[in-house]
Parts: C-alpha cells; structure tokens; sequence
C-alpha cells in the first residue's frame, strides 16, 4: 500500500506548485517514495471525511496505514525520518536541516502570506498603494538576513535538505512581487532547487491535474 494524500481538485494556483501539496509530492519524490493522490473539490474539505482527516478543513493530508497527518511541516518531517535523502545521518546537522524548515514556515513565510492576502482583499482600496511598501519592508527584512546567509553557498547547509525544500517552496510564492529578484542568490537558489528531477517530476503531477481539468 502506497501513502495517500490529498490535494486540490482545482487549484487556486493553476497547477504552478504553489499549493501546499506540492511541498509533500515534491518530498516524496526525492526519497523515491510512491504516493497515490485523491483530489478534492472546495466543498469536500468542509465534509466529515475529510475533517477527519483535517479538523481546518485544508490540505494536504497525508494517510499511511494507521498514520494520517495534516500540515505539510509535519508530514514533511515524517517522510524525511522516516527515509533516507532529506535528512543527514549526522544529529547536529539533522538538527539544523530541521531548524531551517520552520524558519521557513515560521519566520519566512508569514509576511509573504501577508502580502498575498493583502493584495486579494485590499487590493481596489485607496490606500492600499500606501500600505504595500509596509508589507513589502516586512519581506525584506526575511530576506536580507537569508540572502546573507546563503552567500555563494549552494544549499543552506552542507547539502539539500528538507529544509531547503521547505524554503525553496516558500520563497516560490514571491512569484510575481518582484522581490526575489532583488536577491540574486536567492533566485538562483530557488532555480537550482526547481532544476532538481524530484522537483520537476512533483511540479509536473500537479500541473497535469490542473490541465486535465481544463
């Protein structure tokens, strides 16, 4: 039995690896673990099966044998403890692989969620023009620390890792801000990232649903 797990039936980013699923199937991918993917319409997500998966109603959810996990951290860090290739063997450099990934999801990605949100709800307001150069200085403030950390450094650490994964993905959702291209190392590690096979294999499975769709 293959783990299962769940994604958007049609997705809101049309199928350009911006969902949170594509964190897992990417994940999955690089520890050459096979996966099935049952797909989910908005109104399912709010249903009993799937809350029970899920109590926020969200994905994805990740099921194996009597294991089902949702937030994609969680389920990235049990596939990388549980396999070889996104974790290293050695403890102190295990540690810190997991450090970067919630610095990815707890100190990176909460502006530029923010910025997002913004943008689709505040967006046609007056004063929105004024407001975006504050939400904008909260992003950089993220970024300038990590573009200095990463230098000319290849991957965070000594190689890729889960938390490379994780930031990689987060950094993706400055697509279309022009931010990240403020940063030429950050968007060259963002590229190195997306030339990886696993990455392009992920990428592709997800963007085939959003065309078979449509």
């Amino acid at each position: 039995m293959h783990p299962t797990i769940t994604a958007f039936e049609d997705s809101p980013d049309e199928g350009q690896g911006l969902a949170r699923d594509m964190r897992v199937r990417w994940a999955l991918e690089e520890v050459g673990q096979p996966y099935d993917v049952r797909l989910v319409s908005f109104s399912d997500m709010k249903q009993p099966r799937h809350l029970a998966l899920n109590p926020f109603g969200q994905i994805p959810t990740f099921e194996d044998g009597d294991l089902t996990l949702f937030e994609s951290g969680a389920i990235i860090l049990h596939i990388a403890s549980t396999t070889t290739g996104l974790l290293p063997d050695d403890p102190i450099a295990r540690a810190r692989a997991s450090m970067w990934m919630l610095a990815a999801l707890n100190t990176v990605e909460p502006p530029i969620v923010e910025r997002e949100q913004a943008t689709y709800l505040e967006g046609d307001k007056p004063w929105f023009a004024e407001r975006l150069p504050l939400l904008d200085g909260r992003i950089r403030a993220r970024l300038d620390p990590l573009a200095r950390w990463l230098g000319d450094a290849e991957w965070l650490e000594v190689e890729f890792t889960a938390g490379d994964l994780m930031m990689v993905l987060v950094l993706r959702r400055l697509s279309g801000m022009d931010l990240l291209e403020e940063y030429p190392n950050l968007s060259s590690y963002v590229a190195r990232a997306e030339a990886r096979p696993a990455y392009q294999r992920a990428f592709q499975d997800q963007l085939a649903v959003f065309t078979h769709r449509n």
